[in-house]
């Protein structure tokens, strides 16, 4: 059965060793492998938002949850990721700034993750989620570092695809929007 404090402890000490995001990986992939334990131990997905499992100077773990038909803007975390989604589906548009200033950003892949699948993503990366669904996606998501709020990240305007500084206050507008929602 998944345990919240084995997985945060085996993931900082995997950070400590030279196999690193790598043995991370592996953790999660194992972890990420019995979707049910997952919600057995943190229960059903229900409410959308975020939670920071952990944080330290190495390694952010968030649990994330997505409002049902949500699209976040493409956006980058200057870190690595992991992201597993053990109980609905994310898809993941992959983009890259384009060396004409035409568009500054420009498609270049795409994944979608059902439950017990997962992605890695690389430091350097921008994409968007979506939650295409009529319910909650929800997923675990170990970062290379200190995914602080206010720490200098990048979005990008959903229409224009200019560039800007990342503001959470569009996703928690709809996080908040789809929550009440719901009758407890």
């Amino acid at each position: 059965m998944f345990d919240i404090a084995r997985f945060v402890a085996e993931c900082e000490a995997a950070i400590a060793t030279d196999g690193g995001r790598e043995v991370v990986r592996e953790i999660l992939t194992a972890a990420n492998s019995d979707p049910a334990g997952i919600v057995s131990a943190l229960g059903e997905p229900r409410r959308a938002g975020d939670q920071v499992l952990h944080r330290s100077p190495r390694l952010t773990i968030l649990h994330i949850a997505w409002p049902p038909s949500f699209a976040q803007t493409p956006h980058n975390h200057l870190l690595w990721a992991e992201i597993g989604v053990y109980s609905g589906r994310e898809d993941t548009i992959l983009w890259r700034r384009t060396p004409d200033a035409k568009w500054l950003i420009e498609a270049i892949g795409a994944a979608s993750l059902c439950a017990g699948s997962c992605l890695s993503l690389e430091h350097d990366v921008i994409h968007s989620v979506t939650n295409p669904l009529d319910r909650v996606t929800a997923g675990l998501h170990p970062y290379g570092g200190d995914l602080s709020p206010g720490a200098p990240r990048s979005a990008w305007d959903g229409v224009t695809l200019l560039e800007k500084a990342l503001d959470y206050l569009r996703d928690d507008r709809a996080v908040e929007a789809y929550n009440a929602r719901l009758t407890d």
